[in-house]
C-alpha cells in the first residue's frame, strides 16, 4: 500500500471515529454532508476573494483550512459501513489523481460546489483541482486534516458539548496552538495523531 493511500485510509478511519463520537448511530441519521460542502465552498470564496469592485488578496492559509473542512464532509459521504477503508482510500486516490480544473480557482471551486448541490455527491477530482490551483499537496491535506480532526476530539473530550471548554489559552486560540504543535512534529510518524493530541494536552490549562 502506498504511503498516500495509507494516509487516505487513516483519514477515513478518523472521520468515522469522529462521527461516532458526535452521534453513535450516525449512519442512520441521513446527515446532509453535501450541503455542508457547498456552504463551505461559499465561505471559502470570501477568503479567496471574488469581489471585482474592491481590492482583495487571497488568504491562502484560510482557504487551505476550509478545504480541509470540506474534505471532512466529503469523506464522511464515502463511508458506508461496508466498504473497507483500504478500498475507499484506493478509490479516492484514483479520483484525486484524475484532477479536474476550470479556468481558475474560483471556477474549479464552483465545479465542486455545483456537484454537491445538483448531484449531492463529493467531487474528489474537482477537489484535487482546487488543491492544485493553490499549490496544496496531499501531505498538506493530511497534516491539516489530522490536526483538525484531533483538535475536534480534544474539544469533545474537554467539555465542548457541555460549554465548559476553554478556547483561548495563554492569549492564543486553540487553532493557533494546533498549528504550532503540528509544525513541531513529523507527519510521517505512525502515531502522528496521538502526538498532536498529547501536544494539545501539554498546553491546555489544567
Amino acid at each position: 500500500m502506498s504511503a498516500n493511500i495509507a494516509k487516505l485510509a487513516t483519514m477515513l478511519e478518523m472521520q468515522n471515529a469522529m462521527n461516532q463520537k458526535i452521534h453513535p448511530q450516525w449512519f442512520e441519521q441521513g446527515f446532509e454532508w453535501y450541503r455542508a460542502i457547498w456552504v463551505e465552498c461559499a465561505e471559502m470564496l470570501d477568503h479567496y476573494g471574488w469581489k471585482w469592485w474592491k481590492k482583495q488578496t487571497p488568504d491562502t492559509d484560510q482557504v487551505i483550512l476550509e478545504l480541509v473542512d470540506i474534505f471532512h464532509f466529503g469523506i464522511a459521504m464515502r463511508i458506508d459501513g461496508k466498504t473497507s477503508y483500504q478500498q475507499l482510500a484506493e478509490q479516492l486516490f484514483t479520483e484525486l489523481n484524475n484532477v479536474k480544473t476550470a479556468g481558475d480557482f474560483k471556477q474549479t471551486l464552483e465545479l465542486l460546489a455545483g456537484t454537491a448541490v445538483v448531484e449531492k455527491r463529493f467531487d474528489a477530482a474537482a477537489f484535487a483541482g482546487c488543491m492544485q490551483q493553490i499549490d496544496m499537496s496531499l501531505d498538506d491535506l493530511y497534516r491539516g486534516y489530522v490536526g483538525k480532526n484531533t483538535l475536534n476530539f480534544f474539544r469533545q473530550d474537554h467539555g465542548y458539548k457541555e460549554g465548559t471548554y476553554i478556547k483561548v489559552w495563554n492569549g492564543k486560540e486553540d487553532n493557533e496552538h494546533l498549528v504550532e504543535v503540528v509544525k513541531s512534529l513529523d507527519t510521517e510518524h505512525p502515531d502522528f495523531a496521538k502526538l498532536v493530541y498529547q501536544g494539545l494536552v501539554a498546553r491546555y490549562p489544567a
